[in-house]
Formats: structure tokens, sequence, C-alpha cells
């Protein structure tokens, strides 16, 4: 299986010069009134009757004096605020088979109708199916601009493809495998660490994998923009890949364990956001540390009460197995920091608590930088990838005390989860390093337009919007 490789959906005018495109017309509500001028008395009764009033994701097709349909009407819903990409994702699967351009209101960009309809267009990989899942039917007919959308489409989707492998089909040997071949190809140097060298460097991911026969590896990737100095801004990524978490010893009720194959969503976002950077050839320096593991029980998994040294010095006491991802996440923290970046990202499927305190679409954000908060939620809202930020609040710091280590990997009481995570990370961050920490939940709970049902790649848009913004770094295209 190709991860890397979407529907090619997209289609430049140029190329389609003399040949029938239909159009899709998107209004809001309000503009109903004016279908008729819009298109057609006739067409425009059709559609009335027919029970369309522009919801949100809402799709009519108009037939034509000869019973052909080459005319369409998309729901752009109430006007709200950010923008909104998504709902062009409903036109995929609606629109017949054939070539299709979309009018908007002023206020909508191109880009984003197109990466809409490249969401929608996306198909989970057939995986065990002998039959391979159909592609959408219709196409998109747009200009040079919006046609690299397809970039940010194709980054998306491997890291939802990544998320919804089965988990006998994604293991940390498959996840570094993939990174390879994602990153490789573009010129980025790619190296994986594994055995004694990985429980040397990386001793908390190697504790955590040690009760899996698939053993657990470390991706480093390291790669410089074609016009990028040797003084440019070292950007550093780091991803939570536990390929599959079943708590270990404090295991998992079975409702809990059903979706652990997104635990490795954070390595996933992680992996398609640094392609995404060689791709647009962003004129940074660029690290990328991939966790690649497995949490299983057997016989050499790690214990409750067993205390591991991690690359940092620190000692820390395991109060619950099942609070694996920051051990996964320390190391690597540690790692980049050495390097000294000027921006350091790290995500990960990290608490429950993030889901509670925000809901499944909305990551929790950390930061010990108030600039790059304000840059990285700014930037989500602005490109309809939104993150909240949460306090690194200090009068938690004694929580995570332990009377045998320097730290336990989990807080002394059952409140601020996510915040008491993020605090443990908090250690192994220099503190002259900018640092943003992102609790994502990686996944879509059910089908909405633009947005199947399965792993989803939230905080990558606004991410990389975020550096741009930083960095003072133009891109043409970069939602």
């Amino acid at each position: 299986m190709n991860v890397v490789e979407i529907q090619d959906c997209l289609v430049m005018a140029q190329d389609v010069a003399g040949q029938d495109v239909g159009v899709v017309h998107a209004i809001r509500p309000d503009g109903c009134a004016g279908l008729a001028a819009l298109v057609g008395e006739t067409a425009a009764r059709f559609a009335t009757r027919s029970g369309f009033v522009a919801r949100y994701g809402q799709v009519q097709l108009l037939p034509d004096a000869g019973g052909g349909i080459t005319t369409a009407l998309l729901g752009l819903g109430e006007e709200g605020e950010g923008a909104d990409p998504f709902v062009f994702g409903a036109l995929p699967d609606s629109l017949p088979a054939g070539l299709w351009r979309v009018s908007t209101p002023a206020d909508i960009d191109g880009a984003d109708v197109a990466l809409g309809f490249c969401l929608g267009a996306y198909r989970m990989p057939g995986f065990g199916r002998d039959t391979p899942p159909a592609p959408a039917r219709s196409r998109l007919v747009v200009d040079a601009t919006e046609h690299d959308a397809a970039q940010m489409a194709q980054c998306v989707n491997l890291a939802r493809s990544l998320i919804n492998t089965p988990p006998n089909l994604m293991g940390p040997d498959d996840l570094a495998a993939a990174a390879t071949q994602a990153l490789e190809p573009l010129g980025v140097q790619v190296s994986v660490i594994r055995a004694e060298w990985l429980e040397r460097d990386f001793p908390t991911i190697f504790h955590v994998g040690a009760g899996s026969d698939r053993a657990p590896c470390v991706v480093e990737a390291r790669w410089q923009g074609s016009t990028a100095t040797e003084d440019a801004p070292l950007v550093s990524l780091a991803g939570k890949g536990v390929c599959f978490d079943t708590g270990g010893y404090d295991i998992k009720p079975a409702s809990s364990m059903l979706r652990m194959k997104k635990d490795m969503g954070g390595a996933a976002i992680m992996l398609a956001l640094a392609r995404l950077i060689v791709l647009r050839d962003l004129p940074v320096r660029l690290e990328l540390r991939l966790g690649c593991v497995e949490n299983s029980v057997s016989g050499h998994a790690m214990r409750p009460s067993d205390v591991v040294r991690t690359r940092a010095g620190l000692t820390v006491e395991i109060g619950n197995t099942d609070a694996e991802g920051r051990l996964v996440l320390c190391d690597l923290l540690h790692a980049a920091c050495e390097h000294q970046p000027d921006l350091l990202v790290d995500a990960a499927t990290l608490t429950g608590a993030a889901r509670v305190a925000l809901g499944p679409d909305v990551p929790a954000l950390f930061t010990n930088s108030d600039e790059a908060g304000t840059a990285f939620v700014t930037a989500g809202h602005a490109c309809g990838d939104p993150l909240w930020r949460l306090p690194l609040w200090p009068g938690y710091r004694k929580w995570l005390n332990s009377p045998v280590a320097d730290l336990n990997n989990i807080s002394s009481k059952p409140m601020a989860g996510a915040i008491t995570a993020a605090l443990f990370l908090e250690n192994f961050v220099s503190a002259d390093v900018r640092w943003v920490h992102i609790d994502t939940y990686g996944w879509n709970d059910s089908s909405r337009p633009g947005r199947p049902e399965g792993g989803e790649s939230l905080g990558l848009r606004a991410t990389y919007a975020a550096i741009l913004t930083i960095f003072n770094i133009e891109d043409r295209m970069h939602r």
C-alpha cells in the first residue's frame, strides 16, 4: 500500500479547454432569494420545491431541459467565523461524473474550495478488501494557484491513511518504513534507531516497547530548504507513534481499546507536516523525530512502580503503564532541545482529559511562549483547523512528585489530566526553546462533509500556517 498517493481529483483549466464543465453555485441561506437570477426561474422553482434551503453541505442537482445535469447548488450554511474548507467535501460523492467548477461568494478562497473537494474525495485504503474503494466520479476544474491545494490534501490524507491502517499492518517498523517512503524520495535524510542504540539514546521509548514482540524504534529525519542558509530557523517536530496501546499492565477496557490503532496519530500528523514543509520547500532547517512503539502486555513489559532513567538523566516512576505517551515524547523532546531549535512542536493523542475539556474537534495546545500560542490559535482559526490554548499551570507541578524518583508519570490528583501531562513534558524542554505541545484526538467519530469517519490530521494545517507566521514566510497557498 502506497499511503503517499491520493486520488487525482483536480484538473487544470487549460487541460480541459473546449470540454463541457458543469457549475456548482455555492450559496448561503440568504442567497436563496436570488436563485432565479442565478440559475433561472424554472431551476430555482425546482430547487425550492425539492427542499433546498442552503443548509451546510446540502447539495441539490438541477436537471436541464434535456434531462442532463450540468448545474448544482451547494449550501454553505449560515456565515460563521473563520474558514471552512470542509463544506466543499460534500461535492465529490454528490455530483454526477464529469468536470465541475465551483462559483462562490467573494469572501471564500478558491484554495479552500479545492482543498475541501480533495478531502471529500479521500478514500480509506482497501487493506484486506479484494476490491479497492471506488474513486469519486467527479473532478474539479481549478487554476494553478488552487491546484496547489493538492499538496496539502495529499499530506492530510497521508496522515489519515496511516492512522486508519489496521494495527497488524502498522507496527513500529511499518511506521518507520512509511516515514522513510514519504520523505527519502524528496531528499530528506532519514535514519532509524533500534536495538542497543535505542536503549542507550532513548531509554524511555525502549522501556515502553519492551513488552512487545515488535521492537520499538525512533525515526530521525533532517532536511534543509533549497534557499535556507546555515542559520535559517530550525523547526523541530516530534510525534508520539504508539502503533497500538493496550495500556500495558494497567490494561484498558475493551471499549477503550477499540480505536487504539490511532494512538500513533501524533507521529502521523508530524510526518505529514514534515512532508508538506519539504514539498513547499520552506526556507527552514527541519528535524523530525518519531517514537515508534507498541505498548503491550508480556513478561517483559514495564510494570507499575518501575523506575526508568530518561535521556535527560531525570528518573521517572511508572505510576501507570497506560500513561506511556509522555514517556515516548520526553526523550524525543530532550533530543530535539540538544540542537536548540527555534521552534519545537510535538503532537500526540495523549490524554482523554483533553477530549473531555474540548471535545473531539479541538486539540488542546500548550506552550511556553505567548507569541507562539497566539500565532497557533490565530492560524488555526483562520484556516478552519482550530486549536485552544490551555495553561501550563505551575501550581500543579507538585502533583507529579514521586517518593522514589524525580517524577511520576501520572498525577497524584484525578483532575487536570491534560495539564499535568503537559507539565510532565515541560521538564524535558529547555527553558530557552520555544515549545508547542498539541494534545490531539486524531479521529473523526462520524462522517461529515470533507471529514470521513476514521483517522484525521487535527492540528496539521494550523501548525503549518503558524510556522509561516512565526518566521514571516511567504507562501502563496498555505491552506
